[in-house]
C-alpha cells in the first residue's frame, strides 16, 4: 500500500493545531453517548465545539465524513497503520473530533496500535459500556491509552473500569495547562500517559 492508496481507504490525518501530532477526526453527530449529551445541560457535550467553527465548514465535514465511511474497509487497519507510520510522530490521538463506533471500530484501533508500536496512541471516550464489554476478551496494547471521560462538567471522573479518566472543571483544579501555551499541548504528555489517572481540563 502507498500513500495515495491509504489516503482513497481511511481519509486523510488531521492536523489539530493544539496537538504534538497527528489525529484522526469523525463526525461529533455520530457519537452513540455524546450525540445524546449535546442536548443536556451541564454535560461535557453540551455545545460541542466539534459541531460548530470550522468543524461546520463543508470541505471539513466532507473530510470526517470520508474517514467515517472508510471504518467498515477490509484494509482500513492497513491504510491507518501506513498513514501513522508515515507522519513520523511519537505520538498519535484518536478522534479530535467523533468517538469510538461499535466494538469492531474498537478492534480495529487496537490491531492499529499494534502494528505502530512505536508510537503512543492515546483516546478519550464516553464509551464506557463499549469499552468494558470489548476488554472482556480482548487486551488492550501497551502502547493504546483509553482514557474515559467523564459526562458532566465537574462531575466525578468514571470509576470502576480500572482505567484513566479525564474530567473537565471550572474550580481551578485543572491539571491541563495548554490554556497558559496559547491552547497548546507544549512539552506535556499527561493524556499519554496511563500513568496519570485523571487528567482534568479547565472549561472553555
Amino acid at each position: 500500500m502507498n500513500k495515495q492508496e491509504a489516503i482513497g481507504t481511511a481519509g486523510t490525518l488531521s492536523r489539530p493545531g493544539k496537538m504534538p501530532c497527528h489525529a484522526i477526526s469523525i463526525p461529533a453527530s455520530e457519537c452513540n453517548v455524546g450525540s445524546k449529551l449535546v442536548s443536556v445541560p451541564n454535560s461535557v457535550c453540551f455545545g460541542c465545539y466539534a459541531l460548530k467553527g470550522n468543524y461546520r465548514f463543508s470541505n471539513v465535514k466532507s473530510a470526517m465524513q470520508r474517514r467515517l465511511d472508510g471504518i467498515t474497509h477490509d484494509h482500513w487497519v492497513d491504510a491507518m497503520a501506513f498513514l501513522i507510520g508515515d507522519t513520523g510522530d511519537d505520538y498519535f490521538r484518536w478522534h479530535d473530533s467523533g468517538d469510538i463506533q461499535s466494538l469492531q471500530h474498537l478492534d480495529k484501533i487496537c490491531e492499529v496500535a499494534r502494528r505502530t508500536p512505536s508510537v503512543r496512541h492515546w483516546i478519550p471516550t464516553r464509551e464506557y459500556a463499549l469499552v468494558k464489554e470489548y476488554r472482556q476478551s480482548h487486551e488492550i496494547p501497551e502502547n493504546l491509552v483509553i482514557r474515559l471521560s467523564a459526562h458532566m462538567v465537574d462531575g466525578e471522573p468514571p470509576s470502576g473500569y480500572g482505567l484513566p479518566t479525564s474530567t473537565v472543571v471550572t474550580d481551578g483544579s485543572e491539571t491541563c495547562y495548554a490554556y497558559k501555551r496559547g491552547g497548546k499541548c507544549g512539552p506535556c504528555r499527561e493524556c499519554w500517559d496511563p500513568n496519570v489517572k485523571n487528567v482534568a481540563y479547565p472549561k472553555h
